[in-house]
């Protein structure tokens, strides 16, 4: 064989060699995930990054997840779920709290009492998933809470149901404020990105927030004393994927997505919900803030005072003709 037939053969197959990698580089498409905290927050390691390695492998790479962290494409929490629906990200981490009015059912999880831990509040949330997903524009690919609630103060420390008169206190939720407020308090419910600062400068006097958040916003910094006992319940959080995005995908892409976003998803956000908390009560006791439980005594008398608000909830029509008590019963499997 020639030399120059040995060149065209050569030519020939590195054209083809071009073509295929071109081939695949076409049909490879990368997801952009947002989310306004940084990529050391725990949901990071326990959600984010184990839903993008999923979905890569499952899909041989085919399917990947660019991150977004730190409010590259937006620096509001509040604006999260917008942004999704603008088309802005593929794929957003929110919290339905911030928004509450849009998602009722998803903020039942937030009422006292329900849960005891994150990873019990996740189930929860699991078992009333069908619900939770007809309150979204978007497809739901996990959904989880946070543990229950601390009270983290800087001037006055808590130990009785009294200490709490004529304190502003910031809650994640809406649905939070009437609870609060039957203790004596008032609540407002402002992004986490805000609230060191503002436990600083006095904005507010004190904030109740999962542990977790503790070292993730260095709480622990304005704050010098540390309630727990309080009753509570763990914060609602979402994954979710933009529709247009994920009804133009194949059958077969939807099916590495929904495998990549299976139930496993949501429960490695809860666990990873307890994990942090426990981290954010230590580094709180290096830090040298002071830590109060609340007496079996007191913390019946924060119940009994939160029972009419309760009631009052339970007994709403929440979504069409079913109550907050309906949701409730959804989410404790019953």
């Amino acid at each position: 064989m020639s030399v120059t037939r040995i060149s065209k053969i050569a030519i020939a197959g590195a054209i083809a060699i071009g073509a295929l990698a071109g081939a695949t580089t076409a049909t490879a498409t990368e997801l952009r995930l947002a989310y306004f905290m940084g990529p050391k927050h725990p949901m990071n390691k326990f959600v984010f990054t184990p839903f993008a390695k999923k979905l890569a492998e499952v899909s041989g790479g085919k399917l990947t997840v660019k991150q977004f962290a730190g409010g590259a494409l937006n620096s509001a929490p509040p604006k999260q779920y917008s942004i999704l629906l603008k088309g802005v990200a593929d794929i957003a981490f929110a919290l339905p709290g911030y928004t509450a009015q849009l998602f009722p059912i998803t903020n039942v999880i937030t009422v006292p009492g329900l849960s005891t831990s994150a990873l019990d509040g996740t189930k929860k949330m699991l078992n009333a998933r069908k619900l939770i997903e007809k309150e979204y524009k978007a497809k739901v690919l996990a959904v989880w809470a946070n543990q229950p609630p601390v009270l983290l103060t800087k001037d006055k420390p808590v130990r009785t149901l009294e200490d709490m008169k004529g304190l502003k206190v910031r809650v994640t939720s809406r649905q939070n404020v009437p609870f609060i407020e039957a203790l004596g308090a008032s609540a407002v419910s402002q992004p986490v990105t805000v609230i060191n600062q503002n436990l600083q400068n006095g904005t507010i006097d004190a904030i109740l927030i999962g542990a977790s958040a503790i070292r993730s916003f260095k709480l622990y910094e304005p704050a010098k004393y540390i309630t727990t006992g309080i009753p509570g319940s763990g914060s609602a959080f979402v994954l979710l994927m933009n529709n247009k995005v994920y009804n133009s995908m194949s059958a077969q892409e939807k099916k590495w997505v929904d495998a990549a976003s299976d139930n496993s998803l949501s429960l490695s956000g809860g666990s990873g919900f307890d994990k942090a908390a426990a981290g954010g009560m230590k580094i709180s006791k290096d830090k040298g803030l002071t830590f109060i439980d609340l007496s079996s005594a007191e913390r019946a008398k924060f119940t009994k005072a939160m029972a009419p608000a309760m009631e009052k909830f339970g007994a709403k029509k929440i979504s069409g003709d079913m109550t907050g008590w309906d949701v409730i019963k959804a989410m404790k499997g019953q």
